[in-house]
């Protein structure tokens, strides 16, 4: 009975968590992290400020969190790729992915934007080490690929920056890309063009010559 209880209090503390960092990240994605205050996101969460007092301690660690939280979720999206991995399978399965996340979370790629753009003060050291240790691991992969020329010789970080660059726009720029298309959302059928299109600019610009 005493384990079922625990058990059941996980659950609740896992689903307030997720609750609060998806206000949060709707907040941040408005005002950005000088500009939002707990108590919005207290209102946004439909939540007690003590509540993400109680989960985050501050402001700022609820910040670092999420953004942690929405750099794993698009790391994660590369899935388990290894040196006997086929290249353009694992890039194209990585750029839909990437693609899906751009227009499924578009909050979560514009509260990164503005961090990274402000010069990344919160999460700087994060970037530095996981991250740096993330892209400098999957380089190798890359320059496996190419030993064995499957992949044009290009630096491998420059391919990461330019898949998250192009994918991200999607979300960081979705009113730019609405006005020059004239349509009041990215339809199903615009959307599987743009997915194409990505696809296709990255991996001939991959391929050996």
């Amino acid at each position: 009975m005493q384990v079922s209880k625990k058990i059941n209090q996980s659950r609740i503390q896992i689903k307030k968590k997720a609750l609060i960092l998806n206000a949060a990240e709707r907040v941040f994605a408005r005002y950005g992290f000088s500009g939002s205050r707990l108590t919005q996101i207290a209102q946004e969460a439909g939540l007690p400020k003590s509540n993400i007092l109680y989960y985050f301690n501050s402001k700022e660690n609820l910040y670092r969190n999420l953004c942690q939280d929405i750099l794993e979720n698009w790391l994660s999206a590369i899935g388990d790729i290894s040196e006997s991995s086929e290249p353009n399978e694992a890039l194209r399965k990585y750029i839909e992915a990437k693609m899906e996340l751009s227009i499924q979370r578009p909050d979560a790629s514009r509260v990164f934007a503005m961090e990274i753009i402000s010069g990344a003060p919160v999460i700087g050291d994060y970037l530095a080490n996981e991250l740096k240790s993330w892209v400098d691991n999957h380089a190798l992969i890359f320059q496996a690929w190419q030993k064995r020329g499957e992949l044009a010789e290009v630096s491998p970080h420059h391919v990461f920056f330019a898949i998250w660059a192009v994918t991200q726009t999607y979300a960081d720029f979705e009113t730019q890309i609405k006005l020059v298309l004239g349509d009041q959302h990215l339809g199903s059928c615009e959307y599987s063009r743009a997915v194409k299109s990505v696809t296709q600019i990255i991996l001939y610009g991959l391929s050996p010559r």
